[in-house]
């Protein structure tokens, strides 16, 4: 789906809070029909999300375009293992190349605009230090704050911006205030891909033991496993729970 018209302010969304707060306040800023929406569609995330993706357009009154690179077990068969440590392959060529794909062509077509990302220093203790010297109401060139971004966005007239960046998780909810991805509520403290194949085991197994889509998606991981031959689970504690005989997820489908 293609942008209808000229937009101030592009901001990438997840489903997740932060980008989400970060959709709001830049309608709050400019108004709707200045804002565009982008979603990443990793073809891994759990159909409440593709839901609320949907309802925060309307809710807000923003369009919203969808674009996708592949899915997170494709590319897992390409290279050969999944995501993890420093090969994030779903983060850079399902997220990142899609977004520097879009804004390239945006700009192309339009000039210049702001992208505000969700970026927040108290969400780990890595992106406190990446964005240290960084200033929340600043506009920086993209490949100042993702140094895969790059350059010629900037000589284009694209700027980066980062609205929460010194705010914490409770004021988040609070701005949000009910609005946010029912996720949330059921007990995950981050959402995106379901799971992230990147994260512990320990979520891991809440994810693929939640309901019948995570049952579902752990079966289309093992298939990859056998695949590739490599286990999802970095730690004994999937190990343990896979070989225990408890919650056996096969058998559940």
């Amino acid at each position: 789906m293609k942008a209808k018209k000229d937009y101030k302010i592009l901001v990438p969304v997840s489903g997740g809070k932060d980008s989400q707060t970060c959709l709001k306040l830049a309608v709050a800023a400019v108004g709707a029909d200045n804002v565009l929406g982008l979603f990443c569609d990793t073809k891994f995330e759990h159909p409440k999300t593709y839901k609320h993706i949907d309802d925060i357009a309307k809710l807000y009154g923003v369009d919203i375009v969808t674009v996708n690179g592949g899915s997170v077990l494709e590319k897992s068969i390409k290279y050969g293992r999944f995501p993890g440590g420093g090969a994030r392959h779903c983060t850079d060529e399902l997220k990142i190349r899609e977004t520097k794909i879009y804004l390239k062509a945006m700009a192309e077509r339009q000039g210049g605009f702001e992208v505000w990302y969700g970026m927040r220093s108290d969400e780990s203790s890595e992106r406190a230090k990446r964005y240290a010297n960084k200033v929340d109401e600043t506009l920086y060139h993209p490949h100042e704050i993702m140094r895969k971004y790059p350059k010629y966005l900037g000589e284009m007239g694209v700027r980066f911006k980062l609205p929460v960046l010194d705010w914490v998780t409770e004021q988040v909810f609070k701005y949000l205030d009910g609005e946010e991805n029912p996720l949330y509520g059921e007990g995950f403290a981050r959402v995106g891909c379901f799971p992230c194949l990147a994260s512990g085991d320990r979520w891991k197994i809440k994810a693929f033991e939640h309901d019948d889509f995570g049952r579902s998606q752990r079966e289309a991981v093992r298939q990859v496993e056998v695949r590739i031959g490599k286990s999802i689970w970095t730690s004994g504690i999937g190990d343990r729970h896979e070989n225990s005989g408890q919650g056996c997820l096969i058998c559940s489908i």
